[in-house]
């Protein structure tokens, strides 16, 4: 996982904001794969956003981001490939699978005294690569390119 470090210690004590933030993301991500809703969804203000862009959803407050994950039929499986960002504001990617199916993912979560006050979800499935652009591509780490 990458880090981006900046001296910020915000009320913290002797431990960065940042630090805390990342630490609380990346047990939100942990809780998520465990099934743990309660220490899922602790990351979140209570009055926290939640948009997905795609479907033009916006879900407001800790209780109803929860509500909506909780009800979800599929089972879920949860692998970050990466976390980026630096005091307030950082980003995920993650392979989320549903019933085995992947779905790549790109969240982006804003901080506010420590908990997530507005977090912004794309989802993509994968596709395949165009024939005309395999001579020019090489497989990112840990991936193959799927061929049309």
């Amino acid at each position: 996982m990458e880090r981006i470090a900046m001296n910020d210690s915000a009320d913290t004590g002797s431990v960065p904001r940042e630090g805390l933030n990342r630490a609380a993301l990346e047990e939100h991500w942990r809780a998520s794969e465990r099934g743990d809703t309660d220490a899922e969804h602790a990351v979140y203000a209570a009055d926290a956003i939640l948009d997905y862009p795609q479907s033009g959803e916006r879900f407001r407050g800790r209780a109803t981001i929860s509500a909506q994950r909780g009800g979800h039929p599929a089972s879920r499986h949860f692998t970050v490939q990466r976390i980026v960002g630096s005091g307030d504001l950082w980003v995920s990617e993650c392979v989320i699978t549903y019933d085995g199916v992947p779905t790549h993912s790109v969240s982006m979560m804003e901080f506010s005294h420590g908990h997530v006050v507005h977090e912004t979800q794309y989802f993509a499935d994968p596709f395949d690569a165009p024939e005309g652009r395999k001579a020019l591509a090489e497989p990112m780490p840990g991936r193959n390119i799927a061929g049309a």
